[in-house]
């Protein structure tokens, strides 16, 4: 099955003035090849990758095997992202990570040791996160993005900061997934990594795509050694250096940059510095380089917009600084030397640029007398074109890479392209191509091509549709939602430790209540003190529970980034379930150690069980899993562990209160003889025991805390199921 990346029109969200970072860009990976996004610093490689995967906003759309991001029911079964370092919890080791992602993507636990193996972290299995060192951490990445043996792999900048045997391993495993028929993308911002690791290379500058080639013409134009000189007579210099290469019959070629500076190709230092001597020409900088992507600084010459270029308000978008910058990648050198003046900037001789790419893509939006000029000038290729793939004819056709030769004619008139549909829509998952058109018929192999047709003049206020936005959407939930909390919650040691924090603060406030005496039974088995707004379990419980979301929110395991991680119902309920059995042993260990310790020390007289222990722990179980739940809730909405545990402590310092306040008087004494009322219910003499429990629930309604603690909690799941609805519609 031909699995293939497409990026259509990716296009960032612009502010104000600022030109996007990332405009109009449009590219494929195809399966069985590893594909390169090169560009310097700021170039828009991560944006582009963060607008194919949904992370940020923006315009555009991308197909993965022939479906849109949104489409698909588990992207982690289809997709392997790595974008930058693991985000796991620093306290989890090596194998829990993976054994916790296992339940995410929904494969056996046994492949988080296969994927170790492969990647040659067998021995690291036991190692905390925190402890990895960048090599070993960006392997433990290929792991994570293995474990559902995915068709696909998208990695930003992976080789950054790695030595060269751990940039060389990495490429080898790129390359090994591609050979089995994977597609891999990946960002880069040294060319000759690109060239060494890569099929197909993608060049940006300034967010515009510029070369879209195969990494056999990529290092052959762009990676040429050269000669880098500066000089206030650049102009004079060049003069020289071309004359004394035609005088010696050498293969020099002068390209006159912008301002004052030279590069010179099949030249050397030491010959361009003795011509500038024996002349008298003044030299600032002389220098051995190669090549990299082939862009210069903007020149202030405006390029006219493509085909492809996207219109807003019925007018065509003005091209950024990016693309007014000329292409000065020489083509390989003459016989005689020659002196090359800056080209025209990208997209004045677009046509042209299209007519040399065609044999060498297939360009399925070209006319028809461009469709059989191409089948007649690469016949190894006609089994290709006769298939076009879709949308790649509208990122064909902006290759950039302008090649001078030595005997290349002066670019002639050619013919404008084909008027674009205007009304020509984008597709559905079931259709995803939106800018394909039918190929003509292709001529017979050594048949004249046919004269350029005139293209039909576009009427007033024609524009190409704009590329459908970009929103970014909550990930989707864990496949195994409960088994992903249970190892989520018991990997790693905050958990236990909080646990031994409460029952040891709970253990020693029973004894200093033992002692001061005048304490309730029940608050004395609590361990809680009237001073204190909650007892240490119920905070300890309503931090675990805020933890719960906090650390998806800090450590997004389960989404690319910290704005995508998932808040569904599924994902919600297990972490409730899991938070209130924590909670539920929690209180159930709290009060037994409280007991053991009272009549270790006070006797059995301190340590006795109230007449009324059940509505007792009816009302302590409910408060401890109330908080745990809060937090649980707040640190969903909230995306922090401090703001859930923050509302937890709210309740009873600002809820209660409150509460207070609006049931004084006569709502007051109704509140409270709820539990009589209860009482009278028919369903209670029907039901053996009900009315015990019944009534101890209700007195528990009644109380303030309990009362304020069931409106927090309904408030807060409210605004729960509202951020849920609200992605969703997103």
């Amino acid at each position: 099955m031909l699995w293939v990346i497409q990026a259509i029109g990716l296009t960032s969200a612009s502010r104000k003035k600022i030109p996007p970072v990332v405009d109009n860009v449009s590219f494929e990976a195809r399966s069985g090849r590893v594909t390169a996004l090169l560009g310097a610093s700021g170039a828009g490689k991560t944006t582009s990758l963060r607008l194919m995967l949904g992370l940020q906003q923006g315009r555009g759309i991308t197909y993965f095997g022939g479906r849109p991001l949104h489409r698909i029911a588990q992207p982690s079964r289809e997709i392997g992202v790595v974008l930058g370092d693991v985000p796991g919890h620093p306290a989890r080791t090596v194998r829990g990570h993976l054994r916790m992602l296992c339940a995410a993507v929904g494969v056996p636990v046994r492949r988080a040791d296969e994927v170790l193996d492969v990647v040659g972290l067998a021995g690291l299995r036991d190692v905390r996160l925190g402890t990895l060192s960048r090599g070993m951490d960006r392997r433990l990445g290929l792991a994570c993005a293995f474990l559902a043996d995915p068709p696909a792999l998208v990695l930003d900048a992976p080789a950054d900061g790695l030595s060269v045997r751990e940039s060389r391993w990495l490429h080898g495993m790129l390359r090994a997934h591609a050979a089995q028929g994977g597609a891999v993308l990946f960002t880069t911002r040294d060319p000759k990594q690109a060239a060494q690791a890569a099929d197909q290379v993608v060049t940006l500058d300034r967010g515009r795509l510029v070369a879209d080639q195969e990494v056999t013409e990529f290092a052959r134009t762009r990676l040429r050694p050269r000669v880098a000189v500066r000089s206030p007579h650049a102009a004079r210099l060049a003069a020289m250096l071309t004359k004394e290469a035609r005088s010696a019959r050498r293969s020099v070629e002068v390209v006159r940059e912008d301002g004052n500076r030279l590069s010179v190709y099949g030249s050397t230092c030491a010959d361009v510095g003795e011509t500038a001597f024996r002349h008298g020409i003044l030299v600032h900088r002389l220098a051995d380089e190669t090549g990299d992507m082939g862009v210069r600084p903007d020149v202030g010459v405006q390029a006219p917009p493509t085909i492809d270029t996207p219109t807003r308000n019925g007018n065509p978008q003005a091209p950024d600084a990016t693309s007014q910058a000329p292409d000065t990648t020489p083509q390989a050198p003459s016989a005689g030397a020659r002196t090359s003046e800056p080209g025209p900037p990208y997209g004045e001789d677009d046509a042209e640029h299209r007519t040399e790419a065609a044999p060498r893509e297939a360009e399925a939006a070209l006319h028809q007398a461009k469709a059989a000029l191409h089948r007649a000038e690469a016949a190894p290729h006609q089994a290709e074109a006769a298939t076009p793939r879709p949308g790649a004819a509208a990122h064909r056709s902006r290759l950039a890479v302008h090649h001078r030769g030595p005997t290349a004619d002066p670019p002639g008139p050619t013919a404008d392209p084909p008027e674009p549909t205007p009304d020509l829509p984008y597709p559905s998952a079931n259709r995803p191509a939106p800018f394909a058109r039918r190929a003509a018929p292709a001529a017979p192999h050594g048949s004249a091509p046919a004269a350029p047709h005139p293209a039909a003049p576009k009427p007033p206020g024609h524009s190409l549709p704009l590329p459908p936005p970009i929103t970014v959407r909550t990930g989707r939930s864990p496949a195994r939602p409960l088994r992903y909390e249970l190892r989520r919650a018991a990997g790693i040691g905050t958990g236990y430790l909080t646990a031994v924090t409460v029952l040891i603060t709970s253990a020693l406030l029973a004894l200093v209540l033992a002692r001061i005496g005048h304490t309730p039974q029940p608050r004395l088995l609590a361990a809680w003190p009237r001073e204190l707004p909650l007892p240490p379990a119920a905070l300890g419980a309503g931090l675990l529970g805020a933890l719960a979301f906090g650390d998806e929110f800090r450590h997004p395991a389960l989404a690319a980034d910290r704005g995508t991680v998932p808040r569904r119902l599924g994902l919600l309920g297990a972490k409730l379930l899991v938070a209130a059995v924590t909670a539920l042993l929690l209180a159930v260990l709290t009060v037994g150690c409280d007991l053991e310790l009272l009549h270790l020390v006070y006797g059995p007289e301190v340590a006795g069980v109230p007449a009324d222990w059940t509505s007792a722990a009816v009302s302590w179980a409910g408060l401890v899993v109330g908080c745990s739940w809060a937090g649980v809730l707040a640190a969903g909405v909230f995306r922090s562990t401090s703001a859930g545990l923050a509302a937890v402590i709210a309740v009873p310092v600002l809820v209660v209160p409150l509460v207070h306040r609006f049931l004084e008087g006569a709502h007051v004494r109704s509140a409270a003889g709820l539990p009589l009322r209860l009482r009278e219910l028919p369903l209670l003499r029907w039901v053996s025991g009900g009315e015990e429990h019944l009534a101890a629930a209700g007195r528990v309604i009644a109380q303030p805390v309990g009362g304020a603690l069931l409106l927090s909690l309904a408030t807060l799941l409210c605004a729960y199921l509202v951020t849920t609805l609200r992605s969703r519609a997103g």
